[in-house]
């Protein structure tokens, strides 16, 4: 990871990613406590480790990543992600959106602004994702 990443990387933690982290690992476990959720919950344990190092990451879909299809990025990832959607992604992306604005007050606050305001996209859609190097 080039050091400017990790510099960002460690004033994301000081500015909301280590909280933002936390709501994602709690909607993990959350999800993999019943036992039906599993599929989500490892969605969400990947995509946490993500919020919590975003700089020098990107999140792509799968199938342009592997160039073919598989479940997470076929009809029954779009239900899954319906279903994520209703029970935990709006309420994640609200979050994200909200500490987004708070953020956005200062000019040193921006660039981790639009990072949770990518976040927060993610968080709606998020089964079918890869996590990949920037």
């Amino acid at each position: 990871m080039p050091p400017v990443s990790i510099f960002l990387n460690i004033l994301w933690l000081l500015l909301g990613g280590l909280w933002m982290a936390f709501a994602w690992v709690v909607a993990a476990v959350i999800m993999a406590i019943t036992i039906i959720g599993l599929p989500w919950a490892r969605a969400a344990f990947n995509i946490a480790v993500y919020t919590l190092l975003p700089f020098g990451q990107k999140a792509v879909r799968r199938d342009s990543l592997t160039g073919q299809s598989d479940i997470g990025t076929g009809p029954l990832g779009f239900i899954g992600n319906l279903i994520w959607l209703l029970l935990a992604g709006w309420w994640l992306a609200l979050a994200h959106l909200v500490t987004a604005v708070v953020l956005a007050v200062t000019i040193i606050g921006i660039p981790f602004a639009w990072a949770h305001v990518k976040l927060a996209g993610i968080a709606l859609w998020p089964i079918g994702k890869a996590i990949v190097p920037a």
